[in-house]
């Protein structure tokens, strides 16, 4: 099982670039950042953590961004959305963030993606709660046309353009991975119908063998190859037993959660969290 960290790249955080290099040199596997574009002063939406949102949520500095200057000071570090709010972003600009970003990178990058939680931010982008997976969906579909297509098309509710051409391709083939984020059935079948992995929240009671089994329950349901689909569990706790139950249980690739903090504190974190490495 690899293992990689994820972190809310934020503008007084550490350098993402310098903690790039710092990862590869120890030999953790990937580096995930998450998204928002912006938090609405309103707070009507409450945080689904409970409490105050903390303040790295309205810090966040822009994913693509930020993994390009990670994937620049790297030569092996996959680099990762975790996730990206796809239902907040224009589909076709995605689509060419995601294939430049493989291409500069030599095909490490993984989607992470999601559908959202704070109402008032994805209706600032013409999104709404009720229809967001709806509008995922047709915006991934989308994506994939521009990838794999040499003249794409897509023609639905949300997203709809005639024939065009959009390169550079994707280094990875068809296209880098895709990793739904959530923990319900309803984020399962959207696994299995159009994505290539599941990304859930290591959170308080996630079982491993469980999960998985419901996953592999809800494949074999669909008709779709278990061996097709990756799991990454993010927010992993940086516990050796826990992870050695993830790695029995099948699972490819836990994650593990550093705070937005100075080089000194991560520095210190990273040393610790190589023990766990195997």
């Amino acid at each position: 099982m690899d293992v990689g960290v994820f972190i809310f790249d934020t503008d007084y955080s550490i350098a993402i670039d310098e903690l790039a290099r710092e990862l590869e040199a120890r030999g953790f596997e990937s580096l995930f950042v998450p998204e928002h574009t912006h938090i609405p002063t309103s707070r009507k939406s409450p945080f689904p953590g409970g409490g105050e949102l903390p303040k790295q949520y309205s810090h966040t500095l822009d994913p693509f961004v930020s993994l390009s200057y990670a994937a620049a000071a790297t030569k092996r570090l996959k680099v990762g959305t975790g996730i990206c709010l796809v239902p907040q972003r224009d589909p076709i600009v995605t689509a060419k963030s995601v294939a430049s970003l493989d291409m500069m990178s030599n095909g490490r990058f993984v989607f992470g993606m999601g559908g959202g939680w704070n109402v008032e931010e994805m209706e600032d982008h013409g999104a709404t709660y009720k229809t967001r997976f709806a509008m995922m969906k047709e915006h991934v579909l989308a994506m994939k046309a521009f990838w794999t297509d040499k003249e794409a098309e897509f023609h639905g509710n949300f997203v709809n353009f005639d024939k065009a051409w959009a390169y550079p391709k994707p280094i990875q083939t068809p296209h880098p991975p895709l990793l739904m984020g959530g923990e319900t059935d309803y984020t399962l079948k959207r696994v299995i119908d159009y994505c290539d992995g599941w990304f859930p929240r290591g959170r308080g009671g996630f079982d491993p063998g469980e999960n998985m089994g419901r996953l592999k329950r809800m494949a074999d349901e669909a008709g779709r190859d278990m061996s097709s689909l990756q799991v990454s569990v993010f927010g992993a706790p940086a516990e050796a037993q826990i992870l050695e139950s993830y790695a029995q249980a099948g699972i490819d690739r836990a994650i593990l959660g550093l705070p937005s903090e100075g080089r000194d504190t991560i520095l210190g974190l990273l040393d610790k969290h190589q023990k766990l490495l195997g």
